[in-house]
């Protein structure tokens, strides 16, 4: 996208409604409206064009952004940190063993702390069933009230990394590849996507992909099918609102316990493992009660229902079922390469490694998604904003 195209996206943006977004968080897309949730595709390509182009994004001269991140990740955080520091702000990861939090601090107290001169906060919050959206909710109301009381100078934008209801960062960046590889979000209307479980060696991958998923691509008239093995359901609440984009928005959410199923004709397949829904509300139980024999149980008891269902493997038998044989594979990565990481998983290393640059593209959005989930929540107007960096013309690399 040369500048005129980025003018033109920019002109396209400010007919969408974006002021329920201002000086918001963003935890779930279902929270979000149609065109709020356009917006931040509209935004994120408008970011990503800049750069392309060597035009400066940087909306602040200075803050900071801090990252807390209680479960492991690479490209998530790299991304949220490369986001923040196309917008200009300076990123301060958050380790809780090394704070105050490990002598008995408050969530509310915390927040405040870390929050004077913090303009964003990224929380990742996925691994326990109950807690982790409830813990950035709780976060996201003390640093109103901290700035509502005027102990803080500004009100920090959260933004949900994964917790354990939904993945937004990681759905969108999803969501915008398909859009530019079917060439638009109208394109995407019809289209069968298979959201599907597949094997793993390894027990309790949060559910937040797979719901994330669910309830987002109902959300532009695609036929969503969600397959797992009996007994690996994702949470009731989500699958309502899958069901509900459905009939809103004209595709369709069908649930089946056959992969073979799922991938015949389908237009995308995203196989990927995860923890049922059960057996995660359990394990947070057990860890609340310091239960460690019944989590070493827990464990064995899942990884042993794993191993029932091998055959729940991405490999090129089960791709030529798709539409065509000519499927896209998605995954959020790392997968689980049967051969590579592991000796039996999610995904065979042929079909993994023919979907290898496409895989990379898919992440590489994700930067740009975050960035335009921070710049809609800070500026009242995002299109008049970008529009004076575009004809500001300062260069990114001088």
């Amino acid at each position: 996208m040369d500048k005129i195209g980025i003018e033109e996206s920019i002109r396209a943006l400010s007919v969408l409604r974006t002021e329920g977004m201002y000086l918001d968080d963003f935890f779930l897309t279902w929270d979000k409206t149609a065109d709020e949730i356009q917006a931040v595709f509209a935004v994120a390509e408008i970011l990503r064009g800049m750069r392309t182009n060597n035009i400066s994004a940087r909306l602040f001269d200075s803050g900071l952004a801090i990252s807390l991140f209680r479960d492991k990740s690479t490209r998530t955080r790299f991304s949220f940190a490369g986001a923040c520091n196309l917008l200009g702000l300076e990123v301060q990861d958050f380790e809780e063993g090394k704070s105050q939090v490990a002598h008995g601090e408050t969530v509310r107290e915390t927040a405040n702390m870390v929050s004077f001169m913090a303009d964003v906060i990224g929380i990742r919050d996925d691994m326990y069933v109950g807690k982790g959206h409830t813990y950035m909710e709780e976060v996201s109301a003390a640093v109103k009230q901290g700035f509502l009381d005027g102990v803080l100078e500004q009100r920090p934008t959260l933004v949900n990394l994964q917790c354990d209801i939904d993945h937004p960062t990681q759905s969108m960046s999803d969501a915008l590849h398909l859009i530019n590889h079917f060439g638009g979000t109208e394109k995407l209307k019809g289209k069968k996507i298979a959201m599907t479980w597949a094997y793993s060696p390894s027990y309790g991958k949060p559910l937040s992909v797979p719901q994330g998923v669910v309830g987002l691509m109902t959300r532009f008239g695609m036929d969503v099918v969600l397959a797992h093995p009996k007994g690996y359901g994702i949470m009731p609440e989500v699958e309502e609102v899958a069901r509900l984009n459905a009939e809103r928005y004209g595709g369709s959410f069908t649930k089946t316990h056959s992969m073979e199923d799922a991938f015949s004709g389908a237009d995308i397949v995203y196989p990927k493992s995860w923890a049922p829904f059960e057996a995660m509300g359990k394990r947070t139980l057990l860890y609340g009660n310091g239960d460690h024999a019944g989590i070493d149980a827990l464990e064995k008891e899942l990884l042993s229902e794993n191993g029932r269902h091998k055959e729940w493997e991405c490999t090129e038998d089960m791709m030529k079922k798709t539409r065509e044989g000519n499927a896209l594979y998605l995954h959020c990565l790392p997968a689980d390469i049967s051969g590579v990481s592991c000796d039996r998983g999610e995904v065979s290393a042929p079909v993994f490694d023919r979907f290898r640059d496409s895989l990379y593209k898919e992440a590489g959005y994700k930067p740009y998604i975050i960035g335009a989930m921070i710049f809609v929540s800070k500026v009242k107007s995002p299109a008049e904003k970008l529009m004076q960096l575009l004809w500001k013309e300062t260069p990114r690399i001088i």
